[in-house]
């Protein structure tokens, strides 16, 4: 039987309030790659922050806030997944009535082209995100997105870097291997250099 949590004391609410201010859109913005659509990112999100707050008092001040939330996502993403282990395969020409395809646009540029190009990418790069295991796109998410070093993931996920490594070169060869049609499009941009 799991004990309920004590609250932490008044006195750190401010702290982590301020905090959770700071890194709200980084967190949010991993939260939606881990989870892949709007309303399962907020639902994660909630619970990742409701289990830091009920451990805050654990927390260093002065240490990285935003990775230690990263932590507890992504701990708690990969539960989730494990817990579901549900087909949830379709066909990405039809997905299911209910599945929301609409993704934001990352890019904030300005740059009308850019822009564009951020549009016919975002989704094609979250469905290629979407098949992958949790524990790939875990690796994905921290490494390509979040910018976090090999030893930093494999201290958040409790692996050694080598299986860090090894899951993001995979993660990374299926990802090419969705993303290779749309690449090969003549005309589109990546990285600012002109494909085809």
């Amino acid at each position: 039987m799991r004990l309920p949590r004590r609250q932490p004391d008044a006195e750190l609410r401010p702290a982590f309030e301020a905090l959770v201010s700071k890194h709200h859109a980084q967190l949010f913005r991993a939260a939606y790659r881990l989870a892949g659509n709007l309303d399962d990112a907020e639902d994660l999100l909630q619970e990742a922050l409701l289990e830091a707050y009920q451990d805050f008092r654990r927390f260093h001040l002065g240490t990285r806030f935003d990775r230690w939330v990263l932590r507890i996502m992504t701990h708690t993403y990969i539960d989730r997944q494990r817990k579901r282990r549900v087909d949830t395969s379709w066909s990405l020409d039809s997905p299911p009535e209910g599945i929301d395809t609409e993704y934001l646009v990352a890019d904030g540029s300005g740059d009308p082209q850019r822009l564009i190009e951020a549009q016919r990418l975002e989704e094609p790069v979250q469905r290629a995100l979407d098949s992958l295991s949790s524990e790939h796109r875990a690796v994905v998410v921290l490494s390509d997105i979040e910018g976090m070093s090999y030893e930093d993931i494999a201290a958040t996920l409790h692996i050694p870097v080598g299986t860090v490594r090894s899951r993001l070169h995979r993660a990374r060869e299926r990802m090419r291997q969705m993303l290779a049609p749309l690449l090969r499009h003549p005309g589109l941009r990546v990285d600012g250099h002109a494909t085809g």
